[in-house]
């Protein structure tokens, strides 16, 4: 008898089956000692598209919607069906009496082994591998104590729901503004919300305005104090000029506080990427692909975390870890580090994982054959740790107030009198020291100084900065949180296992757009990014209704919200908006979706745009197309070039040199004209040199 174990990657299935003694290769699994280790590519299995549920739904029209299925129904992509055929196939087999479902632990991981399970119509009873750490004993351990499938029902549930979701407000909403536009305007739950911050942003900078502002600085020996701001240039210059007159300043106050600055905490997903975008300039989505490969190779814990400490247990590994990593990555060697380790562990903040920490394998590791991005990540979560469990920072703070001319002037100093855990930050590391000031003297209260300078300064006051990766994962993270109770565990919109996709599909789609330098990019709407949310209902749009959708969804996942509920609050906020939405009028929508117009249909005069893969016309009604990869052209020998696709829009024919006869391997000169078919679609006709011949060759 055996087990089948179905993990959710390749890579994923060779490191479990090495553990299990399965490594006999097969076709699409590995076998050996009881145990069958098979995987899933991604999805499998995926919703299937409208037209499944009707050819009536192939077309995008406007009276067709909402489209609102009462039984769903799922496909197998084309690209996976050989793996997904081999799986059922083990499923069935006599000898499994089990299944393992060893999928990352995770609700996506959840649902990709559940969709397969329910396809294959499989039935046989399964346990969940639910690991942190891709070490091989946390694996022995994990299969040590497996857990009943049933026991993550709700989180599939939770799954189901959010997948359904995003299916019936992405399908419905799509389609309704592009039918109302004319272009794609690809519209998403969490990726609209997301997409309204940036353009909301990027109006408060277009609208604001800059004012002036002064102030006045003395400069007595040693340090510098400054007066409060002033709108009105006069007043500064009269306080300077009676200060200039005065030429000493009189201490009114000083006064010295000892501070600490406890370290920071542990990595999760959001904040290793917020930090990986502001010190290494990564995205989002290459920081998650660069942790998920250091995962695989057992050199990290599961990247796909929301928490920040480590559980109870874990208190006892911690001494002998950072040791090894502080030696391991050069970490100010020299001096071995304090553990403080309950300052990382509270298994109550705990959810389905702890926070990213290197593993015990790093120490027999090679780090010099990893891939430079890899490195860096890598760099950041074992410095993260040492820090994180070292003694806090402490300083000493002064503030002085003096007092000249009879206006107040303040300073402050700081000492750093223990570095603590910042002695253990890289000379580059970026850890928010920029509000650190320079030492003040040593003073005394009623003491009178001589002033070396009076300056007048003038500044501006500078609008909201632009979004980069690191702000806008803050800002989803926490939108809403206003509008929330208190006491929920997680707010924000997206999870952090899927804001790195949703910034990286509105850059994608054109609505959004990376500008600047490496390090120092910003993200910007583009004009389609703009239109789209100028023309979207709030209802779309507002980031704190799509926090309130993600806090019910963790509540599905908790079993304390009721997954039907759910479904006809999303259902009946599509309906109402599908039978009550008016068109804007005066907005311009970018026709071509940021790629180059080549002419005018002609069948139906709309814009003809290039897009991937093709030239389409702009007008969802009509059929027209000039497909990249075109058969008629590769008939006769010749790739559709976008030269070629702009004449035949434009003078409807295109003169070709040199083409090629399938059936005598002769070359010809001719002219290929263009007309359409009755709903739009493309048709050619072959004009040739002599063709008083035969009046020419149909397609």
């Amino acid at each position: 008898m055996s087990k089948l174990v179905i993990c959710e990657k390749p890579s994923v299935a060779q490191s479990v089956g090495k553990v299990l003694g399965a490594v006999k290769r097969c076709d699409g699994y590995l076998e050996g000692a009881g145990f069958i280790v098979s995987w899933c590519v991604g999805h499998l299995v995926e919703l299937a598209q409208p037209e499944a549920y009707g050819e009536t739904y192939a077309k995008w029209r406007l009276e067709d919607l909402p489209i609102l299925p009462e039984k769903w129904r799922y496909q197998v992509s084309a690209s996976t069906k050989k793996q997904f055929q081999i799986l059922k196939e083990l499923m069935k087999r006599e000898d499994v009496t089990s299944i393992v479902e060893a999928t990352d632990a995770g609700r996506e991981g959840e649902l990709i082994f559940r969709l397969v399970y329910h396809q294959a119509g499989c039935k046989k009873p399964f346990e969940r591998l639910w690991i942190s750490s891709m070490e091989d004993a946390a694996i022995r351990e994990g299969f040590a104590s497996l857990r009943p499938g049933t026991e993550y029902d709700a989180l599939y549930e939770a799954a189901l729901c959010r997948e359904r979701a995003d299916w019936i407000v992405g399908i419905n909403a799509t389609r309704l503004f592009s039918c109302k536009y004319g272009p794609t305007l690809n519209v998403g739950r969490v990726m609209t919300p997301t997409l309204a911050m940036v353009c909301g942003r990027e109006a408060a900078i277009r609208d604001f305005q800059s004012e002036p502002f002064y102030t006045v600085q003395l400069a007595p020996e040693g340090f510098v104090a400054n007066g409060g701001r002033m709108k009105e240039k006069t007043e500064a210059e009269k306080i300077a000029g009676e200060c200039r007159a005065a030429g000493t300043a009189a201490v009114k106050s000083v006064e010295r506080k000892d501070k600490a600055e406890k370290p920071p905490a542990l990595y999760d997903l959001t904040s290793l990427q917020r930090d990986a975008n502001r010190q290494l300039g990564f995205t989002a989505k290459q920081t998650l692909d660069y942790t998920q490969s250091l995962y695989e190779k057992k050199l990290v814990t599961y990247p796909r975390t929301d928490s920040r400490y480590l559980t109870e247990d874990m208190a006892g590994m911690l001494p002998g870890l950072v040791g090894m990593v502080q030696e391991k990555c050069g970490i100010s060697p020299e001096a071995p580090a304090p553990v403080n380790a309950a300052q990382v562990i509270n298994g109550k903040k705990v959810t389905d994982h702890h926070a990213i920490i290197p593993t015990k394998t790093l120490e027999s590791a090679d780090l010099a054959e990893l891939p430079a991005g890899e490195k860096a990540v890598l760099g950041l979560i074992a410095v993260r740790l040492v820090c994180a469990v070292g003694n806090p920072c402490r300083y000493s703070e002064t503030s002085v107030v003096l007092e000249c001319a009879g206006h107040e002037f303040k300073a402050r100093g700081k000492t750093v009198t223990d570095p603590g855990w910042k002695a253990y930050l890289p000379a580059s590391g970026d850890e928010k020291d920029g509000d650190d000031a320079p030492p003040v003297p040593e003073l005394s209260e009623a003491a009178v100084l001589s002033l070396a300078g009076v300056e007048l300064k003038e500044g501006r006051t500078t609008p909201p900065k632009r979004f980069t990766e690191d702000t806008l994962l803050q800002s989803m993270e926490t939108a809403g949180a206003e509008d929330m109770p208190g006491e929920v565990e997680r707010r924000g919109i997206g999870t952090p296992a899927t804001r790195a996709g949703i910034i990286e599909k509105l850059v994608q789609k054109g609505f959004v757009e990376r500008k600047g330098e490496k390090k120092t990019k910003v993200l910007v709407p583009t004009d389609k990014g703009s239109a789209l949310i100028a023309v979207v209902p709030e209802q779309i749009q507002s980031p704190s209704m799509t926090a309130e959708w993600e806090e019910k969804l963790l509540g599905i996942e908790k079993g304390g919200y009721a997954p039907d509920a759910f479904m006809r609050e999303i259902e009946g906020m599509v309906t109402a908006l599908v039978k009550t939405y008016e068109t804007v009028k005066g907005v311009k929508m970018d026709m071509a979706n940021g790629n180059k117009v080549i002419g005018s249909c002609p069948h139906c005069g709309a814009d003809v745009a290039e897009r991937a893969k093709g030239w389409f016309c702009s007008n969802r009604e009509c059929r027209f197309v000039l497909w990249k990869d075109n058969a008629y052209f590769k008939k006769i020998g010749k790739h559709l070039t976008a030269g070629m696709a702009e004449k035949l829009v434009r003078d409807g024919r295109v003169k070709l040199k040199d083409c090629v006869s399938q059936r005598t391997g002769k070359t010809y000169n001719a002219d290929v004209l263009l007309t359409t078919e009755e709903d739009g679609r493309a048709k050619f006709q072959m004009e040739f040199d002599n063709s008083g011949k035969n009046g020419g060759k149909k397609n």
